[in-house]
């Protein structure tokens, strides 16, 4: 990505997983995802690769069949670019940029890019708003590697979580009120889709879920202030795979209790729409709903590059730098 402002020695990396840009980038986002040990925690990297590969093989059709669905690729790398964009338009100070963990563009080519561009400054901005280990200190080693082996050495301000800052709880409450249309909140129970984690991981330490709640206690505090209600809020867990135990209760296992009703669904842990929102909750949880008898079924957008995330961004980069 050229930067429209070359004078820039603050640069802001946008941290995310990532997502396959075509269908034939869907084996090499499965094989780096399942080769991260924060994911597969399998000490021996032999091993992991091992098995790594075994799971890949066997998901590989499925899932591209899955991203076929929804245009041949993941929409996240996408509104991140435009994100981007929106950002470098908006803050001609900062040059902004993004990095993904397991899809192009790696942190190796960013952290070459911000040196040659003689960056003085790095605001490394995690795109998950709540803190795991699995997604936010994976995406932060990985990008602290490629400055290594580049010897590149600038300042370094972490934004790691956010999900108690205003802004971005208004930008949440203005996508949820966009898919309500005008329509009474009181006829809809609200559900908070989080994607799932192995319990193992929560009781091992990782805050992921603590997190999560808080953030919708905080929403519910929201929507108080704003006078907002539903016929009931509950918050769920989705993308659970494999045997293990994950954190309950699933999201599908809930659909059949709202059967005659009208469900709202707000995908909390993600900010860019990506396949588990655009194929999971709104093409095959879509379709449950329909066969449970479920009356009205909405999936509200993430969001993405929308204006008010933008400037939410800039606020939280702005207290990050003076902090």
């Amino acid at each position: 990505m050229e930067s429209k402002i070359p004078n820039s020695k603050v640069a802001v990396v946008l941290l995310n997983m990532g997502g396959p840009n075509s269908l034939f980038e869907v084996k090499t986002f499965l094989k780096n995802m399942f080769n991260d040990s924060y994911i597969l925690p399998i000490k021996s990297p032999f091993l992991r690769s091992i098995i790594g590969s075994f799971i890949v093989n066997k998901r590989l059709e499925e899932a591209q069949s899955n991203y076929q669905k929804i245009g041949g690729k993941s929409p996240l790398v996408g509104h991140t670019s435009v994100l981007c964009e929106r950002l470098n338009v908006l803050e001609s100070k900062y040059y902004f940029t993004y990095a993904m963990r397991y899809t192009p563009p790696f942190a190796d080519k960013v952290a070459q890019d911000l040196k040659k561009r003689g960056i003085s400054e790095v605001v490394l901005f995690s795109m998950y708003p709540h803190f795991s280990y699995t997604t936010t200190a994976s995406s932060m080693e990985d990008i602290f590697r490629a400055f290594k082996l580049h010897t590149f050495t600038p300042k370094i301000v972490r934004v790691e979580r956010y999900y108690k800052k205003r802004a971005y709880n208004l930008a949440i409450l203005e996508r949820i009120k966009e898919v309500l249309n005008g329509e009474n909140s009181k006829d809809f129970h609200l559900m908070f889709s989080a994607h799932s984690l192995p319990k193992r991981n929560i009781e091992n330490g990782d805050p992921y879920q603590k997190e999560i709640l808080e953030n919708v206690e905080i929403l519910e505090s929201f929507f108080k202030e704003f006078g907002l209600e539903f016929a009931s809020i509950k918050v769920a867990y989705q993308s659970k795979i494999g045997p293990i135990k994950w954190l309950e209760p699933n999201l599908q296992d809930c659909l059949p209790k709202y059967q005659g009703k009208k469900l709202l669904i707000y995908p909390i842990s993600f900010t860019m729409d990506n396949s588990e929102t655009d194929f999971e909750l709104s093409l095959q949880y879509k379709e449950v709903a329909r066969k449970v008898g479920i009356e009205d079924y909405r999936v509200a957008s993430c969001l993405n590059a929308n204006a008010d995330f933008a400037e939410c961004i800039l606020e939280i980069i702005k207290e990050a730098r003076n902090g």
